[in-house]
């Protein structure tokens, strides 16, 4: 069989709050859609009703794929489902979507071609954020800065949690992955950049989420340290850049 045009990926941890709603209106949006596609939710060891929920959308429509990992970390989920999609382009989705799910269109073709990486900004021109507090939009740019100078060069927004990657390169860039954390970004672009990949910024809305699982402060500490991480690993020569 041809493989689906998309994969949807959604990392979800204790999720059962909005998970329902997320997948309703991400399999609305895809049953207006001429090409095929595939959603798989990766609940990454929930203590909540996450995957019970999820099995009951898996059981009544064939696009819906549940799989469940021990509890590692949002990197770690997003590499088990990246692995295990089959679409020609996949698309990591937060299942808060804080970006609304029609605007993946901009990340696909015709709008977007010849693209290895398309990495959701809301730093890129014409980007617009909504209701973000000004603190978590000050951190965040310190991190970029940092982000920029240790890592990976020239994108303004690698932490945004919605991307698409060209289903070729997949195996070459998660399969190298080590970052369980939320630096996993981080890692998987520098792969991508050092590899010689086409990465483009893709400016989307992005609507602040009161119930988000970042924790500001400490994961924005955790994130600094796995970015030192990467590039230790780099000298070191952990990492394959030929293609």
């Amino acid at each position: 069989m041809e493989p689906p045009l998309l994969s949807i990926i959604i990392p979800a941890f204790n999720e059962e709050r909005r998970i329902v709603s997320t997948l309703e209106r991400v399999l609305a949006y895809l049953g207006s859609q001429s090409y095929a596609a595939e959603v798989l939710v990766v609940d990454d060891g929930s203590t909540d009703a996450t995957a019970t929920l999820v099995q009951r959308f898996e059981d009544d429509d064939s696009t819906v794929r549940l799989l469940t990992t021990a509890h590692r970390g949002k990197g770690h989920a997003v590499r088990v489902g990246m692995l295990q999609a089959q679409g020609r382009y996949r698309f990591l989705c937060d299942a808060d979507l804080a970006m609304p799910i029609e605007q993946v269109q901009r990340f696909l073709p015709p709008a977007l071609t010849g693209v290895d990486v398309a990495v959701g900004s809301r730093e890129a021109p014409t980007a617009r954020r909504f209701n973000e507090p000004p603190y978590r939009h000050l951190m965040g740019r310190v991190f970029n800065a940092i982000v920029r100078v240790l890592a990976v060069r020239g994108i303004r927004d690698t932490q945004c949690g919605f991307k698409c990657y060209r289903g070729e390169i997949v195996e070459h860039l998660f399969g190298q992955q080590r970052l369980d954390g939320f630096g996993f970004d981080v890692e998987v672009l520098f792969i991508a950049q050092r590899s010689g990949l086409r990465l483009v910024e893709v400016p989307i809305d992005w609507h602040h989420q009161p119930e988000s699982k970042v924790r500001p402060v400490w994961d924005t500490v955790a994130m600094l340290r796995e970015t030192v991480l990467v590039r230790w690993r780099h000298l070191r020569g952990r990492y394959r850049f030929s293609i």
